[in-house]
């Protein structure tokens, strides 16, 4: 399972706690991963914000991180972990007591709480999860969910999945799975020797088509095509060969976006992540269209 570190404590408070754990190897406290799909949705209900968890902005393992002012219209993607039994009974950032049978969530710049559709891009399947904590504090990671949310959502023997996240108000429920598909094969990745990207690689592609997502990292975003032709081959240097410029209308002008990929899986991303941050690019994005 992959190695990943947890903040659990709130973080208004004087200190805050560091943990660090793995996924558990097997699921743990007398719950089987058939369980999880009796767990129902979290109720989305307007809440006061929490005393805790919420300053304006906070910094962990020397990154900062400024909240948003709110929940609603909050939508992104990315890749989703999951946190269990090690920190089961543990305090979230909320101050209320981390319970891995319910579906709660952690997330780095939403206040807390807010009420989160979480769906696998891969499978179609939906959830609705409070964010009552902070995290993950790991690199390529955008939300960590309780090991209900995960079982829900068929990812707990991968220990993540690509999802797509958007904050939903009161009344709201999770879409009901889709017909299942059988997936496209991978694009096969390495570092640093990889292959080059497909032929449109920055199509859209969901479990809704019936084709799997798509995942990329975006290195940089340029004003002028010579200066993102200049990355992509100073990249290609360092032997990382997937690499292509995307231009993007944006606001009556053109952004040069340099991508890298598709990517495999989310192994691929990490092990990208890593060579890139060994190239002085320490901030490629996760992009998932």
């Amino acid at each position: 399972m992959p190695h990943r570190k947890r903040y659990t404590a709130a973080l208004l408070l004087p200190l805050l706690v560091a943990s660090c754990g793995e996924f558990p190897e097997t699921p743990g406290h007398g719950a089987a991963a058939s369980d999880m799909s009796k767990v129902p949705d979290a109720v989305p209900k307007d809440e006061p914000r929490s005393h805790y968890g919420n300053p304006a902005s906070y910094t962990v393992l020397g990154k900062t991180y400024t909240l948003l002012p709110e929940c609603t219209g909050y939508h992104e993607r990315g890749i989703a972990s999951w946190y269990g039994p090690k920190f089961d009974g543990g305090r979230t950032s909320s101050g209320e007591t981390y319970d891995m049978h319910t579906m709660t969530a952690a997330n780095k710049v939403v206040p807390i709480p807010c009420y989160v559709r979480v769906t696998n891009l891969k499978n179609g399947r939906s959830v609705i999860v409070k964010i009552n904590d902070r995290g993950p504090f790991v690199e390529n990671r955008l939300i960590d969910l309780s090991y209900a949310a995960a079982g829900r959502l068929d990812m707990l023997g991968s220990g993540t999945a690509l999802v797509d996240i958007q904050a939903v108000g009161t009344g709201a429920t999770a879409a009901p799975p889709p017909a299942s598909s059988t997936p496209a094969p991978a694009v096969p990745v390495t570092l640093p020797a990889v292959p080059g990207p497909v032929a449109g690689a920055a199509a859209v592609s969901t479990a809704a088509t019936g084709t799997p997502p798509q995942l990329f990292l975006q290195v940089g975003a340029f004003a002028t095509r010579s200066n993102a032709d200049f990355l992509v081959q100073k990249l290609n240097a360092t032997g990382i060969a997937a690499v292509f410029v995307l231009p993007v209308e944006t606001g009556g002008h053109t952004l040069y976006k340099v991508r890298i990929g598709p990517l495999a899986d989310v192994d691929s991303a990490d092990r990208a992540s890593a060579k890139l941050t060994q190239l002085g690019f320490p901030d490629a994005q996760v992009i998932i269209p």
